[in-house]
């Protein structure tokens, strides 16, 4: 039976091989401790405060502003109703925001009878 050297993963960031010295397993994958970051701030993570979406990787504030729920009653502490698009975080949505309200005044309702 000849030696075989044990199988060694690729990190899923730098695609450098991950010893088990310097490896943190998250989202089925091992990571350098180096290159387990978020994909927005670059925070350190940790396997229990990170989320996963598509196979990049995020801390769970930045998880949440990118990809979770948007609108009235979803933020988190003063300033909710700020109207932060999102832009610096990747976010690209199709229509402007804007504070002007959604609506058409109904026909005939700034007409003065003279």
């Amino acid at each position: 039976m000849p030696f075989k050297p044990p199988e060694v993963s690729k990190c899923p960031k730098c695609n450098q091989n991950v010893y088990a010295a310097e490896e943190v397993p998250a989202a089925g994958k091992k990571w350098h401790k180096m290159c387990f970051k978020c994909g927005l701030c670059k925070k350190m993570l940790e396997a229990m405060t990170m989320a996963e979406h598509e196979g990049n990787i995020y801390c769970k504030q930045c998880y949440g502003r990118k990809f979770g729920p948007k609108g009235y009653g979803f933020g988190q502490g003063a300033g909710t109703l700020g109207m932060d698009t999102g832009e610096h975080l990747g976010n690209k949505s199709g229509s402007e925001m804007t504070n002007k309200p959604n609506y058409a005044p109904p026909p005939g309702a700034y007409q003065q009878d003279g």
